[in-house]
């Protein structure tokens, strides 16, 4: 995969990681898998392994610190099977996640109907020493995406569904992280609720660079890409409708550790909750994942905008 058409992604890449690894400086852990808790002063700010939750968890730790809060940061752990069971030991915090994405992992079977409903039912699930705090307007939800040369082969466009792929998915590579193959918002879902049956699964990234270069290249024709990841339009990339709902609602929450979060710390996310919305999340995305920006950087000064700072 690293051929000249990939570079930039992989370079890209190694950026993000970079940056993402030293955005919170000196307060950073030497070992995000460490799960040693923190003393009672410090909120420890964990993310999962791509470059938005990395983002979106300096956001959360810039936003606590200008609250006078100490801060650590554990960034890029890994996926949602690896960061929850850190969350119930208090080894983090505070996690960004997304509410409807959270359910369908603690609850398969689970319908969503609506955010207020999602919100209640991932209480109703959550480990008690957990608490799912104000939902954000912003929602970036797994997807099914094809490459530009895909839609044209198989006249699918903007509107087209994941029942179109019905017929066509035999003939079909799909990519997404490992996990993507086994969750009921992966392959299991996407055979239950619309029939699809892949000629093979390659395993990649969380809709990360890797993911990107493998539709682009057309190692893969259709990928688990984020509704918010701006090569979608850089690329061409087509989004495929979900009129069945499988990926239901993936609204920006923060997931917190109860006894670690204090009054002040819950307001102070909630605050940054009410200011984000999807079209500014999809600019700070941009800002990170095609001009390479600094998250930390991108994350005060969004901070600074919205007053939060």
């Amino acid at each position: 995969m690293r051929h000249p058409r990939a570079a930039a992604v992989a370079l890209a890449a190694v950026a993000a990681l970079v940056a993402g690894c030293g955005s919170s400086d000196s307060d950073e852990s030497d070992n995000p898998l460490a799960e040693d808790q923190a003393d009672g002063d410090t909120v420890v700010v964990g993310s999962n392994n791509f470059a938005e939750s990395i983002l979106l968890a300096d956001i959360y730790g810039e936003a606590l610190k200008a609250k006078g809060i100490k801060v650590e940061y554990k960034p890029n752990i890994g996926s949602r099977e690896t960061t929850y069971g850190m969350l119930k030991n208090g080894s983090i915090t505070v996690l960004p996640e997304y509410n409807g994405s959270l359910l369908a992992y603690l609850d398969p079977e689970a319908e969503q109907t609506s955010v207020e409903a999602v919100g209640s039912a991932v209480e109703s699930k959550l480990d008690s020493k957990l608490t799912l705090l104000e939902p954000s307007p912003a929602e970036d939800k797994d997807s099914v995406t094809v490459n530009a040369e895909t839609a044209e082969k198989y006249d699918l466009t903007a509107s087209s569904t994941l029942a179109d792929l019905k017929d066509v998915a035999p003939e079909m590579v799909i990519g997404g992280s490992p996990e993507f193959q086994t969750r009921q918002q992966g392959l299991v879902g996407l055979k239950d609720v619309y029939g699809l049956e892949f000629k093979s699964f390659k395993a990649l990234d969380a809709g990360g660079p890797l993911t990107t270069a493998a539709l682009k290249d057309n190692t893969v024709q259709a990928a688990d890409i984020f509704t918010t990841d701006p090569n979608i339009t850089k690329e061409k990339f087509v989004v495929l409708q979900d009129p069945e709902n499988l990926f239901g609602f993936a609204n920006v929450t923060p997931l917190a550790y109860k006894s670690g979060l204090s009054q002040e710390g819950i307001d102070a996310l909630n605050a940054v909750s009410a200011k984000l919305d999807t079209k500014t999340l999809l600019d700070l995305d941009s800002q990170v994942q095609l001009d390479n920006k600094d998250p930390l950087d991108v994350a005060k000064s969004w901070l600074k905008t919205a007053g939060l700072n």
